[in-house]
């Protein structure tokens, strides 16, 4: 209602048949669809983006900052933000380029390298392709939500094989660590595999996670990789190791499955004794089947268990800013800040 009786009239009054795209994307858990009463107790009222050319950015926004009114329907239109104190109306004029490389740090009007899609986050992606596009009257904005669908084939694997690598390095320690006396260590070594579990969930499910605080969330809505989350209940719950390590074992043999029938190679037990002990770890054939798969050379040559930025690395800071998660910036784009 906000676009279609306010925004879009308001536009169209100066420059009819305006080339451009809107809708409600970008950060904040209504894009998600994870949004309630809670939600609107900081950075709320209406909010739109509003894409048009480069050279019309400042144009627009000039315009709109004249023309709007405070409130529409009984809801904010001006209202300060934790990132701007400003009082001022929340639609956000950009380019599309300029809007998807903020979030992503990629030029998703051109192929993606395999660094661009390893320097990807989920949540920068869904700020992109998860929310509602009320208009694309040019098609740029849809074009690069579907170049960013999903991983190509080959990093889709690799992602996969790296995940299944991150919980062989630990599977083991939830139970030996607790046999030393460390029960802490080994929840918190669970509730650390747990969370690679449930990024493995969304990867077999071709579904990118949200960032932690909707992950569970997002787990209980994926419609097969989902049933996962009772062991992980189950282990994250219990207080003893053997009860511990066993949900997470049910757990990962359910994705396991799932692996299978998403067409990815499996083994016919993921899960394997560690060495003569009573622990348990994960089979290295998991890992050696899916690189065997991988054809693109590129992706080939990628050290075994480092994979996409969120595998390795769980600093928010880094995380949210995509200056930070790439290594250099493509041929032909300004250099990016550091």
């Amino acid at each position: 209602m906000y676009y279609d009786q306010l925004v879009a009239p308001a536009v169209a009054v100066r420059w009819p048949n305006l080339p451009h795209a809107a809708g409600r994307l970008g950060s904040g858990s209504d894009v998600l669809g994870f949004d309630d009463a809670v939600s609107r107790d900081h950075d709320w009222g209406l909010r739109l983006n509003f894409l048009v050319d480069a050279d019309m950015v400042a144009q627009v926004e000039a315009h709109l900052d004249r023309v709007l009114p405070d409130r529409f329907s009984g809801h904010p239109i001006r209202f300060p933000t934790t990132w701007d104190p400003h009082m001022r109306h929340r639609v956000q004029v950009e380019d599309v380029r300029s809007f998807v490389r903020s979030r992503t740090g990629a030029n998703a009007s051109a192929s993606l390298s395999v660094t661009d899609w390893l320097s990807l986050t989920g949540q920068a992606v869904l700020e992109v392709t998860a929310g509602k596009i009320f208009v694309d009257t040019a098609g740029e904005l849809t074009a690069a939500r579907e170049r960013l669908a999903w991983y190509p084939d080959d990093l889709w694997t690799y992602v996969v094989a790296t995940d299944w690598a991150r919980l062989a390095q630990e599977l083991p320690f939830v139970g030996r660590a607790a046999e030393r006396g460390d029960d802490l260590g080994s929840r918190v070594i669970a509730s650390r595999l747990a969370g690679v579990a449930m990024h493995l969930a969304h990867l077999l499910e071709r579904r990118w996670p949200p960032y932690s605080k909707w992950a569970g969330t997002s787990l209980n809505q994926l419609p097969r990789a989902g049933a996962a989350a009772t062991s992980l209940h189950r282990a994250l719950g219990a207080t003893d190791w053997q009860t511990r390590e066993q949900g997470l074992v049910n757990a990962l043999r359910t994705l396991h499955r799932l692996q299978g029938h998403v067409g990815l190679p499996t083994v016919a037990d993921p899960v394997a004794p560690f060495w003569d002990r009573r622990y348990r770890g994960i089979r290295d054939e998991v890992v050696t089947g899916l690189e065997a798969s991988i054809t693109d050379p590129a992706v080939r040559a990628l050290p075994r268990g480092v994979g996409s930025v969120e595998q390795w690395s769980d600093n928010v800071d880094v995380l949210v800013n995509p200056t930070r998660r790439l290594p250099s910036h493509a041929p032909g784009d300004p250099p990016m800040a550091r």
